[in-house]
């Protein structure tokens, strides 16, 4: 695939060359008013929702962009609606250097950055983090921010690659709206409606909601979703705004674990068959709503609380696609049933202002915030006929995947669950910070600031024991009969320092350098039966952002290094210093892995109308330290789902005048390079027989990941506006590319391939 990349790269350069002139970094716009002191409506205003000098809300702290020591990227409505995304992992292919990972068995999409897996702690709706295990809605997105590098001191505990925030549509003090419908291939329909206005002089409003309802490319598969999201905003006074928000997602699917893998090859099937029973069915729930404060003191100081509350649930029944394929094709489908839920309340301090020391500006950040998350896990286990105390685990019978037929297969579950299980956990966390962006002339620029984080966790288990009487497995207690038992209190504690330089010789011109670092709390315990201390990460940055032509051409250039020095692995002995230890539950920070990288970002605006954006991504995060104790990783493997080398390059272009006025095409192209999915390779201890004593041990590497190639996929789009209606086309997989996502040894899900979608809008 280096021929995709080769191209790739000259279709970059090509892009640079010929948009010497502008592009904002988000390239949307929008209407709205502004009020006087009496809070009367005055003349609509364009206001230009994207400035490279433009502060964006996923820095918190006010600062531009231009002064930001880390790079930044959003990617506007404007460009969401030429784009006709649907999904989240369309509109990241506008962000360089990130990239979904897997797709899990079709419930959500995982994106990493960097190296690192964004999807447990860096993905924020409205700067909160929300639970990444639903795939969330796009019609409802004024933006999509994404903020590279170390975040950790204005998030607390995230991975060091950045940080994703979605950032919905907000009301205006104008009257308007609109109404679509998506059409496309698979039976895919999608009406949506944004409506937006003033109550009265102090209170405007906003509802937008979609109703989607499609089949897959893939047999049998299909998805239903209903979503609706009302928000308020109140102008109490020209110093207090206050927005209430809120959402509701339902969304039934199919549980889809794609295609087979025997061993590292995945099997040549085709792209459309589905290897899950007929009768697996699915369900996610998900909430928020929200309150922001905001008050103005004066031009220099603003007071922000928010607060939020989110609810999350997963239900699914089905068959689960492993790894334990025979050779000859046969399979004996995994049998899972789950339910998962997540309660997220949070809040957030914060207070922001400038003041001068002599010639010297300050601007500080500081705040407090603080969340609660109480998330339930029920495990669930199928009767075996007649053994109500034996558990299945697979189906009786297996299926071949070569001969597979859907004809034979039932589509009621023939197997009963019960709950066996139920773990609650409670995290807690709490993080205090303080930044100042000190500028000691219009020239030099330091940023520094300090976050403390305190964290807890907290399991409780409910469960059923089954114990064997006679060589008969009987239970003797029923899991609504046992007692909850609550596990030891995991508690993690760091500090999240964060330097940055900024030079500016001209104001179009920024050259930075930053070190910051991040935390990961680890499970398991010391030897000693201590819990584990985090993990800090620690990343370095320079880059150069720079403005040709006021503004119409911004490019980013930023090379990284990313070090975990203390990475948790097994630990060699027990307590006692001499005996071998191959529980994996005992570790020690004694790993490391290294990550270095470069990224270029161009984003332009050459003609009016015209919006190109483009970016090149190189990444090898590697072992770099391991202890070789069994279950530790290997020395020089790069991790898995990690390509090296990603690129992006998109344009849209509407004609604003002459003979096609109203024309609108585009186009969107995307490299991933190769990587491997599953596991890292790691160490397996085996423990020699006979046995001697000391007990002696033969070590091998275990080979766990699978190689994958890269690939491109490539969308146009072909449209047409007249007044307040317009249509728009768009082709995606021009080339019918075939790839995969694979998610550690299981969802080994193909890429969609060649579609159709279809808008029509008409805006009031």
């Amino acid at each position: 695939m280096k021929h995709n990349l080769i191209l790739f790269l000259a279709l970059i350069s090509f892009a640079a060359s010929y948009s010497q002139d502008y592009t904002s970094i988000d390239n949307s716009t929008a209407n709205d008013t502004v009020k006087n002191k009496k809070g009367e409506t005055l003349n609509e205003v364009l206001i230009t929702a994207n400035k490279p000098k433009k502060p964006i809300s996923a820095a918190r702290s006010g600062i531009k962009v231009m002064d930001l020591p880390q790079s930044v990227q959003v990617v506007g409505s404007e460009v969401i609606e030429q784009q006709q995304a649907i999904r989240l992992s369309e509109v990241v292919k506008n962000l360089n250097g990130v990239y979904v990972g897997s797709a899990r068995g079709g419930a959500q999409e995982s994106f990493f950055s960097r190296g690192y897996d964004m999807s447990a702690n860096n993905m924020f709706k409205n700067g909160f983090r929300y639970n990444a295990g639903s795939i969330p809605e796009v019609s409802s997105l004024e933006k999509v921010e994404f903020l590279k590098g170390g975040s950790a001191l204005l998030y607390g505990n995230v991975a060091p690659g950045g940080i994703m925030n979605l950032v919905t549509k907000t009301p205006k003090f104008t009257s308007g709206g609109e109404v679509s419908m998506q059409m496309g291939s698979n039976s895919y329909y999608k009406p949506s409606i944004d409506f937006y206005g003033p109550l009265n002089k102090s209170i405007a409003y906003r509802f937008t909601g979609s109703y989607e309802n499609s089949e897959s490319f893939r047999d049998y598969v299909k998805n239903e979703r209903i979503y609706i999201n009302p928000s308020f905003l109140f102008h109490v006074s020209d110093k207090t705004q206050i927005t209430l928000q809120g959402d509701y997602l339902s969304a039934d699917w199919t549980p889809d674990f794609g295609t087979g893998i025997y061993g590292k090859t995945i099997l040549d099937l085709p792209r459309n068959e589905f290897f899950g029973a007929l009768w697996s069915t699915a369900n996610t729930k998900s909430s928020s709503a929200s309150l922001l404060f905001n008050h103005d003191f004066n031009k220099n100081w603003k007071l922000n609380f928010n607060s939020s509350y989110q609810s999350y649930r997963r239900t699914q029944t089905s068959t689960a696609q492993l790894s334990t394929i025979d050779a000859n094709g046969n399979w004996k489908r995994g049998l899972t049933k789950a339910d998962a839920a997540e309660q997220i309340f949070g809040d957030q301090l914060s207070l922001q202002g400038t003041f001068n020391t002599g010639s010297v500006k300050h601007q500080i950040f500081t705040g407090v915030d603080y969340e609660n998350s109480l998330a339930p896990s029920y495990t669930f286990g199928f009767y075996a006929p007649g053994k109500p105390a034996d558990l299945l685990t697979t189906e009786a019978t297996a299926i071949n995947l070569y001969t597979y037929d859907y004809s034979t297969q039932n589509t009621v579950i023939p197997y009963p669950a019960r709950t066996t299980q139920l773990t609650s956990t409670e995290t807690q966390r709490f993080g205090a910070y303080f930044q100042d962006l000190v500028s000691i002339n219009q020239y030099i620029k330091v940023l520094a600031g300090l976050r403390w984080s305190w964290q807890q966790g907290e399991a409780t288990t409910t469960k059923e024991v089954i114990e064997k009487k006679n060589n008969v497995n009987v239970i003797t207690t029923a899991y609504e009969d046992a007692l909850p038992v609550i596990g030891a209190k995991s508690i993690s504690k760091a500090f999240s320092p964060k330097a940055g330089l900024v030079v500016q010789p001209t104001k179009d011109l920024s050259l930075f350098a930053s070190y910051s670092n991040s935390f990961t709390p680890n499970t398991g315990t010391t030897v000693d039966s201590q819990p584990l201390d985090p993990s800090i990460i620690d990343q370095y940055e320079v880059g150069v952002k720079k403005d040709f032509f006021k503004g119409l051409l911004t490019t980013n250039v930023t090379l990284y290094q990313i070090t975990n020095n203390n990475l948790a692995q097994t630990a060699q002995y027990l307590s006692d210093g001499v005996t071998q230890n191959v529980n994996t539950n005992l570790k020690e920070l004694v790993g490391a892995t290294k990550g270095k990288g470069v990224e270029i970002d161009i984003t332009a605006t050459p003609l009016e109308g015209l919006n190109i954006m483009a970016g090149y991504s190189f990444n090898e995060t590697k072992v770099s330290k391991s202890s070789g104790t069994s279950g530790s990783l290997v020395v020089g493997d790069v991790l898995a789902r990690t390509p090296k080398n990603t690129a992006n390059l998109s344009f849209f272009y509407k004609l604003p005048s002459g003979l096609l006025k109203g024309v609108t095409f585009g186009a969107i192209g995307n490299y991933v390079g190769d990587r491997t999915g599953g596991w890292n390779d790691d160490y397996l201890w085996t423990e020699n027989t006979p046995s001697t004593n000391p007990k002696t041990y033969t070590v091998t590497i275990r080979d766990r990941d699978i190689p994958l190639e890269g690939y491109v996929t490539v969308d146009a789009s072909l449209g047409y506006e007249w007044k307040k209606f317009s249509i728009l086309c768009r082709l995606s997989n021009i080339t019918n590319e075939l790839n995969y996502t694979v998610h550690e040894n299981y969802s080994v899900n193909p890429i969609a391939p060649r579609q159709v979608m279809t808008s029509l809008r008409y805006k009031f």
